[in-house]
Parts: C-alpha cells; sequence; structure tokens
C-alpha cells in the first residue's frame, strides 16, 4: 500500500516531522515502510513534448524513428524501441544532458546509424507510475498548450513524499489513505477526522426505489448492498490532480468514472462497481451463488466458468452480469454511450472471495481489499458521498443527475457483541503492567470502543476490523499502539512438562564417568541360549520364553556377564583385544512366589578385556567417588563365574549391591575369551535407590604433602580393601589418599600369601607436617592393620 504525506494530511492536518521519522512511526505501528520517495524531484530537463511523426528505423526491425516537438517548433529526431505512440500524442522527453531519476544522462548518439537526441519516457523511467510497457501518454492530463514546459508544471506535480508500506494480511484497514491516517494520528497524538463529504441537493421528484431493485438471495455471501443511480454522465479525462496520485499510488488513470472509482477504494478502502443501468432490465439485480457450470464473460474479455460456491450479481433475468467481490460482466460495462449509471458499494464474505479469487487466479486491488474483509459501517455510506462529490467537482454528473435516496439491503454482517479483555491476561501475553485505562485510551485512539468492567474491559470491534474477534486480538492492538519498543525484552517462562527423575540423572552421571574412564557403552540382547548361564558359571535358572523370536535365544539373562563376554570374545577374533565395556540394562530373575511376572532390575556391568581385579577395583572406586557412596567395603566373597581368590561382593552402607573381581579363567575360556577379564556388576537400581550422593567437601590444602609406601604380606583370605580400610582409620586427617599400587605373588612369598604395596600420602590443611608427625602417623596406620587384620609389614 503506498501513500502521500498530502493525502494523509487531509485526514490529520496536524501530521508533520521529518519524513524519515514519521516512516519509523508507521514502521512501529506494524506498517512497515519498504520505501519512501521524494516525487516532483529529479525531473529537471524532462519537458512536454508532442510526437510529429513515426517511421520506421532504416536498420532496425524493434526501433523506430520519433520526430517530436519539444516545445520550439522544431522537430526532433529521436530513436524509440516503444510502439504505443501515434502521432499527435502528449508524451514527457528527456532533453540532452537530462540527468534521469536511476542517474543515467541523456546524451546525443546514433542507434544502428541514425541520430537519436534524447529520449522518449516510460512512466517507471520518470518515477511517474509502475508502467514500463511503453511511453508515458499524456493525452487528456496536459494541454497542448504547454509544450515545452517541464513535466512538473504541465502536470501540475508537487514535491511530495510517498511511502511503500508492508501492510499484513490481519490489516484490512490500512489498505486505505484513511486506515494509515488514523493509526499515524494515533502514533503521533494528533486529531484525526474525517472530511464532510458534501452531496447536492437531488430531485426528490426521482427516487432511486423506482429505478431500480435489490435482492440478496445468499444473505452469507452481502452482508450488506447499498446501490447509488447517477444519470446523465459525462465520461471524459479525470483532473490532473487526481490523476497525479492515482499514478503515485500505482495505479494508471483510464477516465473519469473509472479514476473516481478507483480514487475512492485507495482513499476509504471501500472498493465500488459501476453498472451501465441501461444494460440492466429494470435496474434489477440479484445477489446470489452461482449455478454449477454457470458462465460470465467478465470485464477483461474472458468467458469464465463457476462452480456453486461462488458468488454472482445476476440481473432480473438471473442472468449473471459479475463476479461477487471479484470482477465485473463486459454485459453491465460502461462505455461512452453510457447515460445512467447505478452504483454498487457492498460487503462480500471475505472467505467467499477468497475461494473464488484462488480457483480463478484472478487477484486485483478490489478482491484484495474484500479477502482480507472491508468495512460494512459508516464507511459504506462515506464512500458512497465521496464518489458522487468528485463526480460532481469533477464534471462527470451534474448536481440534477444525483437520484434521490438510496438502496441499502442488508444480510448477515459479522457479530459485533462487546469482546471481555482481561487486563491480567493482556499483561501477561505482552509482558507491560497497563492499566485498563492506559489500555482503553490506546484502542479508543484507533477507533475502538472500551468501557470498563472493575479491572477489565468490555471492548467494542469496529466495522472496519473483521480480522479482529478475540481478547488475544485486542491485546496485538494494545502493544501496537503501546509501542513494541516499549515493552521490554524478556525471555517467556513457559510451564516445565517434564524433567528427568533424579535416578535418571544419577543413571546419566554413571554413563558419562565410564566414557569418561575409557568405556565403550554395549547393548547385547537380553535373550541367551540354553546353556549360556552354565557356561558363565551360573545357576540355569533363568526364565524360557515359551514363543521365542529365535529358538537359541528362549532364555531370558539373570547376569548381564554372557553378553559381556560374548562380546570381548567377538571383538578379540575381529582383532580388536583389550577392550573396555559397560552396560546398563535389565536381567530377570526367577518370578518370587503369588508372583506372574520375572523379578525384572537393571544392573551395570563393566568389563575389561587384558585387565585384572585391581583394575575392576579402581573402577568401582571411580564410581563411589562420583556417586558419593556412602562407607564402600568389599566383602570376600566367591560369586558365580568369578575367579574365586580375586573376587569379592560390595558392600554399600552395609548392604550387598554386586560383584567385583575377576572372571574365572574357565569361565573366559569357555566363551573363547584368551585374556583375563576384570569384572563389575552392580544392581544400579537398588545401588541409586539407596544412600549416596552425600558429598563431604574440605579445603584444599596449599602446604606441601609426604608419599610414604607400604607393603603388608597379607594372606589370599584377606581383601585388599580390608587392609586399605584399616590403613584409613589409622591415618586419620592427616591420611588424604591411600592407593594400592603393586600386587606380588612368587619368590620370597609363603603360599597363600601375597604382598601388598600401598601409597600413603599425608598432608595437613594449615602447616606443613613435621618429619615425626610423618612418621607418626605412618606407625599409627602400621599398627591399625597388625591389630585388625592380623598382618604385618613385609621384611
Amino acid at each position: 500500500m503506498k501513500v502521500l504525506l498530502s493525502w494523509l494530511r487531509e485526514f490529520a492536518p496536524d501530521i508533520d516531522g521529518d519524513p524519515v521519522d514519521i516512516g519509523e512511526t508507521l514502521s512501529a505501528l506494524g506498517l512497515a515502510v519498504e520505501e519512501m520517495t521524494i516525487t516532483g524531484g529529479g525531473l529537471d530537463g524532462i519537458v512536454l513534448a508532442r510526437v510529429l511523426d513515426l517511421s520506421p528505423h532504416p536498420d532496425a526491425d524493434k526501433i523506430q524513428v520519433v520526430q517530436v516537438d519539444a516545445g520550439d517548433g522544431e522537430a526532433t529526431q529521436v530513436c524509440c524501441g516503444a510502439f504505443n505512440m501515434s502521432v499527435g500524442d502528449l508524451i514527457p522527453f528527456a532533453t540532452i544532458g537530462t540527468v534521469m531519476p536511476n542517474g543515467m544522462e541523456i546524451g546525443q548518439r546514433k542507434m544502428r546509424g541514425v541520430m537519436s537526441n534524447g529520449m522518449c519516457c516510460a512512466a517507471s523511467e520518470i518515477g511517474l507510475g509502475s508502467d514500463s510497457d511503453g511511453i508515458m501518454i499524456l493525452n487528456g492530463r496536459a494541454s497542448a498548450d504547454q509544450l515545452g514546459a517541464p513535466i512538473t508544471e504541465a502536470l501540475g506535480i508537487e514535491s511530495d513524499v510517498l511511502w511503500d508500506l508492508e501492510v499484513n494480511a490481519n490489516r484490512p484497514d490500512a489498505m486505505s489513505v484513511a486506515g494509515v491516517a488514523r493509526d499515524l494520528a494515533a502514533g503521533l497524538g494528533v486529531p484525526f477526522a474525517f472530511p464532510e463529504f458534501s452531496v447536492p441537493e437531488s430531485d426528490t421528484s426521482r427516487s432511486v426505489h423506482d429505478l431500480t431493485r435489490i435482492e440478496i438471495l445468499d444473505p452469507v455471501l452481502c452482508g450488506r448492498f447499498v446501490g447509488r443511480v447517477l444519470e446523465g454522465i459525462n465520461i471524459g479525462s479525470s483532473p490532473a490532480w487526481m490523476a497525479n496520485r492515482l499514478t503515485a499510488l500505482g495505479m494508471r488513470p483510464i477516465n473519469s468514472v473509472v479514476d473516481i472509482s478507483n480514487y475512492v477504494m485507495l482513499e476509504l478502502g471501500q472498493p465500488n462497481h459501476t453498472y451501465d443501468l441501461g444494460k440492466v432490465p429494470d435496474g434489477h439485480l440479484r445477489i446470489r451463488r452461482a449455478h454449477e457450470g454457470e458462465k460470465i464473460v467478465t470485464l477483461d474479455e474472458v468467458e469464465r466458468s463457476l462452480i456453486a460456491s461462488d458468488g454472482v450479481i445476476a440481473n432480473g433475468n438471473d442472468i449473471a452480469i459479475g463476479i461477487a467481490g471479484v470482477m465485473g460482466g463486459a454485459s453491465t460495462e460502461i462505455s461512452d454511450s453510457t447515460t445512467d449509471v447505478l452504483l454498487e458499494m457492498a460487503w462480500w464474505d471475505p472467505p467467499s472471495i477468497s475461494r473464488t479469487v484462488k480457483r480463478l487466479n484472478l487477484p486485483s486491488e478490489a478482491s484484495g481489499r474484500f479477502r482480507r474483509g472491508a468495512d460494512w459501517g459508516e464507511n459504506i455510506d462515506r464512500a458512497c458521498d465521496r464518489f458522487v462529490q468528485l463526480a460532481v467537482a469533477n464534471g462527470v454528473i451534474s448536481a440534477e443527475g444525483v437520484v434521490s435516496g438510496q438502496l441499502d439491503i442488508a444480510g448477515e454482517l459479522p457479530d459485533r457483541t462487546p469482546v471481555r479483555v482481561r487486563t491480567r491476561k493482556v499483561n501477561g501475553l505482552l509482558g507491560t503492567d497497563l492499566t485498563a485505562s492506559e489500555m482503553a485510551d490506546h484502542l479508543t485512539s484507533i477507533g475502538f470502543g472500551a468501557e470498563m468492567v472493575d479491572t477489565d474491559l468490555d471492548v467494542t470491534i469496529p466495522t472496519w476490523r473483521w480480522d479482529t474477534t478475540t481478547e488475544t486480538d485486542v491485546a496485538e492492538e494494545v502493544a501496537r499502539m503501546h509501542g513494541y519498543a516499549r515493552i521490554e525484552r524478556t525471555v517467556p517462562r513457559g510451564v516445565q512438562t517434564g524433567s528427568l527423575t533424579g535416578y535418571q540423572l544419577d543413571r546419566r552421571l554413571v554413563r558419562e564417568t565410564l566414557v569418561g574412564a575409557g568405556c565403550d557403552e554395549t547393548q547385547p540382547m537380553p535373550f541367551l541360549a540354553p546353556g549360556d548361564l552354565s557356561r558363565a558359571g551360573l545357576p540355569e535358572d533363568g526364565v524360557t520364553l515359551t514363543n521365542p523370536l529365535v529358538a537359541d535365544e528362549s532364555v531370558l539373562r539373570t547376569s548381564l556377564l554372557p553378553g559381556q563376554l560374548k562380546a570381548i570374545a567377538y571383538n578379540e577374533s575381529h582383532r580388536n583385544p583389550d577392550v573396555r565395556f559397560f552396560e546398563i540394562d535389565h536381567v530377570f530373575l526367577t518370578p518370587a512366589d503369588g508372583q506372574l511376572l520375572p523379578d525384572e532390575r537393571e544392573h551395570l556391568a563393566v568389563a575389561l578385556a587384558g585387565s585384572d581385579a585391581t583394575a575392576a577395583v579402581a573402577v568401582l572406586e571411580l564410581l563411589s567417588e562420583v556417586l558419593a557412596l556412602p562407607n564402600l567395603q568389599l566383602r570376600s566373597a566367591t560369586p558365580p563365574g568369578l575367579h574365586p581368590t580375586r573376587s569379592a561382593e560390595v558392600v554399600v552402607a552395609g548392604r550387598v549391591r554386586g560383584v567385583v573381581g575377576e572372571v574365572a579363567p574357565d569361565v573366559a575360556e569357555a566363551f573363547g575369551v584368551s585374556s583375563r577379564v576384570g569384572w563389575i556388576e552392580l544392581d544400579l537400581g537398588a545401588l541409586l535407590e539407596g544412600p549416596h550422593g552425600n558429598r563431604k567437601y574440605r579445603p584444599v590444602s596449599k602446604y606441601p604433602s609426604s608419599d610414604v609406601d607400604l607393603a603388608f604380606e597379607v594372606p589370599e583370605t584377606v581383601p585388599a580393601a580390608k587392609v586399605e580400610g584399616s590403613i584409613r582409620r589409622g591415618g586419620g586427617k592427616l591420611l588424604v589418599d591411600v592407593r594400592l599400587f603393586d600386587v606380588y605373588r612368587g619368590e620370597g612369598m609363603p603360599d597363600g600369601v601375597r604382598s601388598l604395596t600401598f601409597r600413603l600420602r599425608f598432608q595437613a590443611t594449615d602447616h606443613t607436617l613435621t618429619d615425626a608427625e610423618v612418621a607418626s602417623a605412618r606407625q599409627a596406620c602400621i599398627d591399625m592393620v597388625a591389630k585388625q587384620q592380623g598382618v604385618s609389614l613385609r621384611a
């Protein structure tokens, strides 16, 4: 939608200021300025000329030689590629030395050997329209007496500001100069009012009711139809001021009647149509839906086939003479012989018009406004008055030609029951803190009605806002008028519909920790072949499926061990030894008495190929540290499938939660695994549902530490974890770390005894330890181990 500043001021005279600032205000109101142009400038050197002669170019078929009179009475030769001129036509002519609006300088040059001394101009080349198909013909808009005059003077063009606005589909009111002026006036805080469109007194001896009759057979299609009759019309050219405005807004002037129709539509947003009343039998119009397959020849001389959902205007003989809201019919078109006109101002159902336009691919300025939702209220009467006023003022009719009265037939119009608008709801949507009174001021400034109801509003939607029906729509209008730039930017907080449970977070932490420890997650199938459990040294008490997918996989696993050993064996067979795997998945134990389904539990398994029990314990300690497991202990035991002397039960807070150690050599061999395999299997569900996560933090000491190595001769029956526990109890607060770094069996060691070497780190948080303090702490650790485990230092 294009608008001129001078035209806007006819509705809001106090609009003033820098055009750039006004454009920014329009954009802030939701009418984004795509382009701003200063019209009437940059046309120096372009004059009014007359075509004297036209002749073919001797060496070019697509160029003709034109002789023009540029006001000096002499013939000036020009080469031109347009062929829409005739001898005697008045045209804009750019003389030599003229700098065109696009920056091109006109010079004397030869075109295929023929000298050209200027340029005949198209409307688009001089900013007086978008038509670039041919030379701009000015017959009727300029006088031959003004040959040689600057084009701005010949056409009465004055300097003005033209904005090209982007109007969204939900703003039907902004498809008119008046609608834009209403918004802009509210945004600038200046008064807005419609001018008085005075209509001359008509002869009451003749009434429109005597000359025409309107029937609305489909009230949904047509909500209102207003008709007036004008007699004795004279079709000619429009005055320069009207033609210039139409041209500026992108419409080509045609004749005085069509131009008034387009002018009223652009100014007030009300499309209209004129019928040659003499071609309408008895002046009778019937508004109905089309008959399936009904034919009509439209104004563009194209025969179109209609369907039952299309709307038509038919004459009294029920013959379609127009497609409702889209295009008139050729049978009632205004012509030079027309004397009496029936003027139509109507409101058409937007969805109906939209369907027809899309199906026929027949968009137009008028149908575009009907599809968005035109005004069905007093603006229709105002547009009728404006049409009549312009027709009289421009000499199209005399005052006596205005027939008294108008037909006003009603169909079904949109409901305009006030919408309850909750202040709190609007503020919640916008992120504002406006009062009901402030919202009411914003709404009334653009024509809405607003009545206070306690702290809320009952809002009456104006007839020119078909798109606005809900509380949310009203909130958008409040936001526009308040100014989006004034609303503080915030990130809306949505309702949190879901989150990870504590158990899921801990399970994710276990995964991340094991990946960080260099392990890869595997997911073997939970089904085992008969005999797999016994090969893994486990009781053959798995639940057997009655309908397995594969006959060789009919047993539900009771441990993750068989699946992990199969994965290790597969990797060994593919020359990928020493893998480090972990798995978090379910095992299925025998149902308890009275329980129908298996006892399903989530376990964690870690398999370290090429590593021993020590490596498995190190991973367990890492998990213990990450999960802050309380009082982790290893209790000597011989779990099924594990090495009898290199395995233990994992005890957390006094409860057995799993096993750790090394896979028994015969079990590994049974699965085709040649290396040692460190193994951890924990009941993860029980572990994470039990006490954990209560981490204790201590300050980092800035004082140096002292490391001490102690080697103990420990019977095979005493787990290394018990020795470590005794060392920790003996070292007290000064002992900050204990690590088993060597296990020795062999020469010099008695049978059934191994050497365990621990590295102890002592450190105080408030001072540097003396040698005596370190020696005392070392001895306390030795004594505690000897007392609790009955072992001594290795000699």
